[in-house]
């Protein structure tokens, strides 16, 4: 019987199991540092295979530093943990806070209900084990990642050339082995550093958007140039979108230095297809409240016809001289318009129809061509001449203009304005008091999860800090009636002891990101209770935390009895079936939201996730009755424990009992019942 693995996916064996698809010549064979044979590519011919050209030298266009061929490996590297479940407040620690140390905190919030999650670990780690359960289901990604200014917390990662070596030269590991540092600009590697801890985790990133997924990355000038850069090389130049200026100081920072006041900062947004990916939008009456400066020319001329409400878009001719009869001859031509019946048709420049009035295209003015051209094909004007309207000019004449059916949202500018951080908003949460330093606005947050249009989207942060973004997801569904689902990754990175948060009894940045959304939630129902009866403001908490599994170090030769007995459970004496079922939920890519039951069968145990998606059974001596049932129940996948069996040859039945009760088309059942 084949056992879970219990380890992220191996990306670079992914990765070459595709080259070898593609490329199978190029795929060899090498000993490793032990000796043993294992799969390389041949990136020579690889590069070969891939030009037409010889491949000669070193220099090509790219962006690199000290670090960044490490920073690929340490994102592709397998790692053996888990996430722990937290349905209420904690009674033993799991995890461990920025410093290495366990912890206990807080729980969930409607754990049974909620489709929300709240993972509390180094982000670097959770992304990993987010890979297939969350692959390509991330409809968008903000992230307000360290701004490097030299007094943020970096994390490091195993970038290093050598542990000792850097260990001697920064002092990045201190006795305890902490993993988190403060990057000053003293730091010999103050760029490179930075440049690998996000480039690692904006790898793992794309993988979990959507076709048609798109990231927001807030960031100032300490490191935008190198972070667009770098997005260039991992979602591709061409899937840039747009770099918003955020201006949340309209009146400069006015402090001693060089240069100007600075009243803003970036926002990079990227796509992962830009085929896929659509139009950046914002409601108007909400870009008028909240930006009035950038909106203030949106009133809308708002009409009403046989098809409803419409308002007055753009006249109907194309603005660009460079369109014109050379190059758009299939746009240039007269559009005819009957006064008394409100037809419209079209026809040659100069052609006579009785009862209507021709309305020529405008002419061009370059200096070489007579004409623009329209923005509408003639055919497309005789299928959809309804949302198009003649309305008379001040000159005696008539000008076409577009129907807008659709007139409530326009695109989102780039520049936005009269939004400026989030610290009343956290602060009016926290009864006045000020926990957290320099929080994005939920206006912000709001602003482009509204303009992504998927009232269903999964919305990620995995440096979520005072969870802004979860707020705004529930504000946004709260106004509009979207049902969009929140997954909040943060470090438990400590708070100072000399912070009014740790003095409140807040011990680390996780606990003040959890109260703000329980706060949050509350508020906004408390706000609006007759349409919120259905908001779903709860939060599953996960933890990082090390294997559910034993850790094995012995040779056969070192075992004795004693070892032996220890081993008779290869499962970790603290750990909860329901630590075993999330854990079997992420080994086999099941997302981590969907709701479970446990019941008693035949005096054992049994989890059932998502109606069947998978039943386990976790207890030790598991009756041949209790498998029967769990295969009479026909469910797409089933674990139990390794020791929950006598011999092996009662493990064997188990899939002889689900042969027989399993459909015929239930494939290999090998692959679909496993031990732990």
């Amino acid at each position: 019987m084949n056992h879970m693995k219990f380890e992220s996916p191996d990306m670079t064996a992914q990765n070459i199991d595709r080259i070898a698809a593609l490329f199978p010549n190029c795929v060899t064979e090498m000993p490793d540092e032990n000796g043993k044979i294992k799969r390389a590519v041949n990136f020579e011919l690889l590069k070969q295979m891939l030009s037409p050209d010889v491949v000669d030298g070193d220099e090509a266009y790219e962006f690199t530093w000290v670090g960044k061929k490490a920073a690929i490996v340490e994102a592709n590297k397998p790692i053996r943990k888990t996430l722990r479940p937290v349905p209420k407040d904690e009674t033993i620690p799991t995890g461990a806070d920025s410093e290495g140390k366990p912890y206990c905190s807080s729980g969930s919030k409607n754990w049974d209900t909620t489709e929300n999650l709240y993972v509390e670990g180094d982000n670097l780690e959770v992304l990993k084990l987010l890979q297939e359960s969350y692959l390509g289901k991330v409809k968008m990604i903000y992230i307000d990642p360290p701004y490097n200014t030299g007094n943020d917390f970096i994390y490091a990662d195993d970038f290093m050339r050598s542990q000792e070596e850097e260990n001697a030269q920064m002092g990045m590991y201190d006795e305890d082995e902490n993993r988190l540092f403060k990057n000053t600009d003293t730091n010999g590697r103050f760029h490179s550093d930075w440049c690998s801890m996000i480039y690692s985790r904006l790898m793992l990133a794309r993988n979990l958007l959507t076709d048609d997924g798109v990231i927001f990355i807030s960031i100032d000038d300490n490191e935008v140039s190198n972070l667009k850069k770098i997005c260039d090389e991992v979602f591709g130049a061409h899937n840039y979108l747009n770099q918003f200026a955020w201006v949340s100081n309209i009146t400069g920072r006015q402090i001693s230095g060089c240069g100007a006041a600075k009243t803003y900062e970036s926002v990079l947004v990227y796509c992962k297809n830009i085929a896929s990916s659509y139009s950046l939008n914002v409601d108007i009456s909400f870009a008028k409240e909240k930006m009035p400066d950038s909106y203030k020319g949106f009133n809308k001329d708002i009409r009403t016809d046989s098809r409803g409400s419409f308002a007055i878009g753009d006249t109907l001719y194309n603005h660009n001289r460079k369109f014109n009869e050379e190059t758009r001859p299939n746009l240039v031509f007269s559009i005819f318009y009957n006064p008394q019946t409100e037809e419209i048709t079209t026809g040659d420049i100069g052609e006579v129809k009785p009862g209507f009035v021709e309305l020529p295209p405008h002419s061009n003015g370059d200096g070489t061509h007579k004409y623009h051209a329209w923005r509408w094909s003639k055919q497309k004007i005789a299928n959809e001449s309804y949302d198009l309207i003649v309305l008379p000019t001040s000159r005696d004449g008539y000008e076409i203009y577009t129907r807008i059916r659709e007139f409530e949202k326009t695109l989102l500018k780039d520049i936005i304005t009269n939004i400026s951080n989030g610290d009343s908003e956290v602060q009016k949460l926290f009864d006045g008091k000020k926990y957290f330093d320099y929080p994005k606005s939920v206006d912000l947050l709001r602003t482009f999860i509204g303009a992504i249009n998927d009232t269903n989207a999964i919305v990620m942060d995995f440096f979520s800090g005072s969870a802004t973004t979860a707020h705004a997801v529930m504000q946004l569904n709260a106004e509009d009636g979207g049902h969009r689902k929140f997954i909040m990754v943060q470090l438990p990175e400590k708070c100072d002891e000399q912070s009014e948060a740790y003095k409140a009894g807040y011990k680390n940045i996780c606990e003040i990101g959890k109260e703000r959304i329980r706060r949050a939630g509350d508020k906004i129902k408390s706000e609006s209770p007759m349409t919120t009866q259905d908001l779903d403001i709860g939060f599953r908490v996960l933890k990082l935390d090390d294997t559910n599994m034993k850790d094995v170090y012995y040779a056969p030769d070192d075992y004795n009895q004693g070892m032996l007995a220890a081993l008779e459970s290869n499962i970790k004496d603290d750990r909860t079936d329901l630590d075993l079922l999330f854990g079997c939920l992420i080994d086999w890519g099941l997302p981590l939201s969907l709701p479970y039951k446990s019941e008693q069968l035949g005096g054992c145990t049994v989890h059932t996730y998502n109606d069947g998606d998978l039943i386990a059974c976790f207890d030790a001596n598991i009756p041949e009755s209790v498998v029967k049932e769990i295969a009479q129940r026909k469910p797409l996948r089933a674990v139990f424990r390794d020791s929950g069996f006598a011999s092996s040859p009662a493990k064997i039945n188990v899939f002889e009992i689900f042969k027989l009760y399993m459909p015929e088309d239930a494939g290999d059942i090998t692959k679909r019942v496993r031990v732990i």
